[in-house]
This record gives structure tokens, sequence and C-alpha cells, in this order.
């Protein structure tokens, strides 16, 4: 019965350890999935800030020739304003 009892024992302890293993490269697994994982949202991040800062240079740029243009049509129109102002004279 003791003989038993110590094989079940010994049986049991073995299993524990051969489950600790397991636990121990299951956590390891996860572990690296979850880095893969970080390094990853911080590749699309960095891919998207630089995306939204080419789109916000090239609104500004877009906006700066838009303000350029009607700048240039307000000063053809006042022009015009002021040739027919002195024709009317």
């Amino acid at each position: 019965m003791r003989l038993a009892l110590l094989l079940s024992a010994s049986l049991a302890s073995l299993a524990l350890m051969a489950c600790s293993q397991k636990t121990e490269d299951h956590a390891t697994a996860a572990a690296d999935q979850a880095g893969a994982a970080t390094v990853s949202a911080a590749s699309d991040t960095m891919a998207n800030a630089d995306a939204a800062a080419t789109a916000t240079a090239e609104a500004a740029d877009t906006a700066a020739a838009n303000t350029a243009e009607a700048a240039a049509t307000v000063g053809r129109k006042a022009d015009a304003a002021a040739e027919a102002a002195a024709e009317t004279k």
C-alpha cells in the first residue's frame, strides 16, 4: 500500500512538473505573440502618422495655392473696377 501511495505521489509530481513546463511554454508563446502584436501596432501607428502628416502638408499646400489664386483674382477685379471707375469720369 505504501509503495502504491509513493508511486502515485511520484506520478502526480511528474505530471505536475510536465504541466508546469507546458504552462511555461504557453506563457512564453503568449508573451512572444503579445510582443509581435505590439511591434506591429507601433509600426502601423507610425505609418498612419506619416500618412496623416503627408496629407496635412498636401492640404496646407493646396490651401496656400487656393489662397494665392483668390488673392490674385481679387487683385484683378480691383484693377478692373478701378479702370471702369476711371473710364466713367
